[in-house]
């Protein structure tokens, strides 16, 4: 494949031609304002929208994860706050489709867990000053009150990291979701 005149290796894709079966070309091709609302819909946060943006074009979903997940790590606590803002609490219905899909499984739960979930939260609330965060795809109510209370023990500061990674991993559940959908089900199921 070296030297061949088309300049294209051995995938047959040119440098920088990042192909139109990626995962990522259709994100890549938005104007940018689309790009930052379609951002906006998966963390709420505008400097972390802007900043994922700005990094286009991505080769493939993992650069485009890898740098969502750096951009996260740049955010000040005002704006993980904006991003915290648009997850419902864990155990209420959402209007929000994603969250609503992500929380599938908290509909089954019995009453006594969700008045268990609602107090948790309310706890968690009032000692961390915003909404209890997990990554709820394919876990059960059980598990989503067993991992609140477990966390209820945590310092502020070790519950800032944990909830910085589940945001994370919401972020990259979502953006596989929205730009490739095959390897989201993938991710859910090998959790």
């Amino acid at each position: 494949v070296r030297g061949r005149r088309d300049g294209a290796g051995a995938t047959g894709r040119r440098r920088g031609d990042h192909g139109v079966n990626e995962p990522t070309h259709d994100f890549n091709a938005l104007p940018a304002p689309d790009a930052r609302v379609a951002l906006i819909a998966i963390c709420a946060s505008p400097v972390w929208a802007s900043k994922v943006t700005a990094g286009r074009p991505y080769p493939d979903m993992e650069a485009l994860c890898a740098a969502a997940d750096a951009a996260l790590d740049a955010l000040p606590d005002s704006e993980i706050a904006l991003a915290l803002a648009g997850h419902p609490r864990i155990g209420e219905r959402s209007r929000h489709a994603s969250s609503a899909r992500e929380q599938a499984a908290v509909l089954t739960a019995s009453a006594e867990t969700l008045a268990a979930l609602a107090e948790g939260n309310a706890e968690y609330e009032r000692r961390f000053g915003h909404v209890y965060l997990v990554a709820a795809a394919g876990r059960g109510p059980d598990e989503l009150l067993a991992i609140l209370r477990s966390r209820l023990d945590n310092p502020p500061d070790v519950e800032r990291l944990v909830l910085r990674g589940e945001l994370a991993a919401i972020n990259r559940l979502r953006l596989r979701t929205a730009f490739a959908p095959d390897d989201a089900a993938a991710a859910k199921m090998a959790r």
